[in-house]
């Protein structure tokens, strides 16, 4: 097997106090993705792939899946030994508007994953597709019909562990230099960004089906984490001071 490079510090190097090193803050940044941004060297030059992803676990610990063809690149390239990559996934939580753009900034939540990608074995493949839809559509497997398996011999999913892993997050208000005095006449605050769902819109093959509870289900716990995320940034922007008892 072809011998695995060196993986890359994992610390933060600037804006250190930013870095996660708790395992569920890496759960959580995971959990809420759909696509991760996958990086890898190929005939000597780095691209960058996004693949539909889940997290997952085959039965040796949680690791991240990557979603596509047999015929794709990256499945390709990864061969029987797998392929080096780093996996990234971001969330844009906010855009941070001060008094002056150098002190404008964003809230976010990413995590880079380093390790060496591999193809799931075929005797896992079928559960491992249904892992990824279980992530990214929950209970969806409930409503539909089971995979054929040519289905599931035209796809494939790679693994990639999450033993090697960098979290990154900002959340929190403005911040500005001390200098720039008390000009109040600039609005300074954050604008929350959230990925949220429109209305669900039928095929021509749905017929008079309802909507499923799958549907509605991910529809709502985006509208959920959004909301949540929402008020949380607001009690760190604005901390309810307790009134003296009388």
């Amino acid at each position: 097997m072809t011998s695995t490079p060196a993986v890359p510090s994992m610390s933060v190097r600037r804006k250190r106090d930013r870095q996660a090193t708790d395992p569920e803050a890496l759960r959580e940044v995971l959990a809420e993705a759909f696509v991760a941004h996958v990086g890898l060297v190929r005939d000597g030059h780095p691209i960058v792939l996004p693949f539909l992803c889940g997290v997952g676990d085959l039965g040796a610990g949680p690791v991240l899946l990557l979603h596509g063809s047999t015929g794709g690149g990256l499945f390709l390239d990864a061969g029987a030994d797998g392929v080096p990559v780093a996996a990234t996934v971001t969330h844009l939580d906010g855009i941070v508007f001060a008094r002056s753009t150098f002190d404008s900034s964003a809230n976010y939540r990413s995590a880079m994953i380093a390790g060496r990608a591999t193809v799931v074995p075929t005797e896992l493949r079928a559960e491992a597709l249904w892992q990824v839809s279980d992530h990214l559509m929950p209970g969806r497997r409930d409503e539909v019909r089971e995979m054929a398996a040519k289905e599931v011999r035209q796809t494939q999913v790679l693994q990639v562990p999450l033993e090697h892993a960098s979290v990154k997050i900002r959340f929190a208000g403005v911040g500005e230099d001390p200098a720039d005095g008390e000009d109040h006449g600039v609005w300074a605050g954050v604008l929350p960004v959230a990925l949220r769902a429109g209305a669900p819109i039928a095929g021509d093959i749905s017929g008079d089906a309802p909507v499923d509870a799958s549907v509605l289900g991910l529809a709502a716990r985006l509208d959920d984490v959004a909301a949540d995320r929402e008020a949380r940034l607001a009690a760190v922007m604005r901390p309810t001071v307790d009134e003296p008892v009388a």
